[in-house]
């Protein structure tokens, strides 16, 4: 693809009405639950694209505009502009909507405990492949080390995920260490948008035609959020998220928020003592004959 190309999710919107039976959490009891917010993200076109390694693939909106997917950049090796993001990474790291896992195999090879999260099997699969470890969740998911991650990646575009950035915030709040931070990539210039969009790859009729789908309620619509770095500020601030640092590499908008430290959801000392344990227990086994994680 030509241009600046937009960014990419690979998660998906919190349900409306569904809450985990033991934990109260938002979202799947189990990833392998079918739910139709997170079917796109599952199955074809998604996954043909990572398979295959390049598009075309597109986020297709209600009205017939496209935003392309830059399928070639995510399952490439780690650039100039991720790398800008991840020098900034601070304690274990959980990579949300990680896609075929670029950012948690860099973190790995550089020694950093880092962990994605993924949807799509097909995604799951590709990370681990790389060299990085991944698991088959929904951010809304029960996740590992609930509260004790010290950073949390919304790269490519994820700070969409469900149309819905103050909930993906307050989320994101709960999977932090008091003080952690969040590294977000945002849009230019300063937009806030709401959309319905489906996974379009060029040659499925969206909607059962080649027209528009004017009604947005077709198969496969989910709701979806583009902001800019302004408009993610608004909704930060005022629910304990403080501005570390804004930059711009290669074009890419980024912006590391730190969770306000007063926020605990257990004891500093049961957090200090338990959180490189727990999360730890958490990786993905190797086998036998593949090589341990980085810092193990």
């Amino acid at each position: 693809m030509t241009g600046t190309v937009p960014n990419r999710s690979v998660l998906t919107p919190v349900p409306q009405d569904t809450r985990h039976p033991d934990t109260g959490h938002p979202g799947t009891a189990h990833p392998d639950t079918a739910h139709p917010d997170i079917t796109p993200w599952s199955t074809d076109p998604y996954a043909d694209a990572l398979r295959n390694g390049h598009g075309p693939l597109f986020l297709r909106r209600t009205d017939g505009w496209l935003l392309p997917l830059d399928v070639e950049r995510w399952c490439g090796g780690a650039d100039a502009a991720d790398l800008s993001a991840l020098r900034r990474c601070e304690g274990p790291v959980l990579d949300i909507g990680c896609g075929p896992g670029r950012l948690v195999a860099e973190l790995a090879a550089r020694g950093h405990r880092a962990l994605g999260i993924d949807v799509s099997e097909t995604a799951v699969a590709h990370t681990l492949r790389t060299g990085g470890s991944a698991l088959r969740r929904s951010v809304f998911d029960p996740l590992p080390g609930e509260g004790r991650w010290g950073t949390v990646l919304l790269i490519d575009g994820n700070i969409g995920i469900g149309g819905d950035p103050h909930g993906l915030l307050l989320r994101t709040a709960e999977l932090l260490a008091p003080g952690g931070l969040l590294i977000a990539e945002t849009v230019s210039p300063d937009i806030d948008e709401r959309v319905r969009v489906r996974l379009y790859d060029g040659r499925r009729a969206p909607g059962g035609s080649g027209g528009p789908d004017r009604t947005g309620a077709g198969d496969g619509h989910f709701p979806w959020a583009r902001i800019g770095t302004p408009a993610l500020l608004r909704y930060a601030r005022p629910n304990g998220w403080h501005p570390v640092d804004q930059w711009v590499a290669d074009g890419r908008p980024f912006v590391a928020l730190r969770r306000d430290r007063r926020v605990r959801a257990v004891s500093q000392s049961a957090d200090t003592a338990n959180s490189t344990a727990v999360i730890s227990s958490q990786f993905p086994r190797k086998t036998s004959g593949d090589s341990p994680l980085a810092g193990s």
